[in-house]
């Protein structure tokens, strides 16, 4: 059976695509770079698809396979929430929901130097970038943005983490804003933190708030734009 090709870059974006699908064909796309997110793979001038998903398309120049997944493959510079689990000398041990822990250097830092190397204790969850992600190596983290800042990479304190799919973390984070957040920011007052592998924190002033927001992200996933909305007035009007 002979592999689909494209002759066009926008002619498979959207679409459901298999493992072994040639998504796009470098050859005919000359003087462009692109960058590839999960799930594909470059062999010679083709691009194939590694996993059952919708290619998705991002500007100016990144592909990437979306697929709801409970089991997180990390990529990199994906934005990540993860969990301390043991500190070494040179780095920490990060549990990212992934098939291998996470590394993050000790000077992974905005300004780290051996000086002020952070402490974090076991249990610590942190909002991360994955900046490298090699087959069969144990993936390496940050704690700045590609620029060496710290931005709004570190601990997250207080507040409450809980787990969902990958599929939900990347429409959460997906711009024009979701639905069901752009409801609950019209009327809650919260903060959030999204990591692609499947991991939301939520903080607020109120407890109430925070399992309210809780709530509809987690009841959100297989509704429609409009349905995310009802839930949400239906959810405010229990804590009135």
């Amino acid at each position: 059976m002979e592999n689909k090709q494209s002759s066009s870059p926008a002619s498979f974006v959207d679409s459901t695509v298999v493992p072994g699908d040639v998504v796009l064909d470098l050859s005919s796309m000359t003087n462009q770079t692109i960058k590839l997110g999960g799930g594909l793979r470059q062999d010679c001038d083709a691009i194939s698809a590694m996993k059952a998903g919708t290619l998705r398309f991002s500007k100016p120049n990144k592909y990437w396979i979306e697929s709801s997944q409970k089991r997180y493959v990390p990529c990199v510079e994906d934005t990540i929430l993860g969990i301390v689990v043991d500190s070494k000398a040179d780095n920490f041990l990060i549990d990212i929901k992934g098939p291998a822990m996470g590394f993050l250097p000790v000077l992974a830092f905005e300004g780290g130097t051996r000086r002020n190397i952070p402490k974090f204790e076991v249990g610590t969850l942190l909002y991360l970038r994955v900046v490298k992600a090699n087959f069969g190596m144990n993936p390496e983290l940050s704690c700045t943005d590609a620029s060496g800042k710290a931005a709004e990479f570190g601990p997250l304190k207080d507040g409450y983490m809980f787990e969902t799919s990958t599929g939900l973390s990347r429409k959460l984070l997906s711009s024009p804003t979701c639905p069901v957040l752009e409801a609950l920011g019209k009327k809650l007052s919260f903060e959030i933190a999204v990591g692609l592998n499947g991991r939301v924190w939520v903080n607020a002033a109120s407890p109430d708030t925070i399992v309210v927001v809780a709530n509809a992200i987690m009841n959100s996933e297989s509704l429609s734009g409009a349905q995310q909305i009802i839930m949400v007035d239906h959810l405010l009007q229990n804590i009135q």
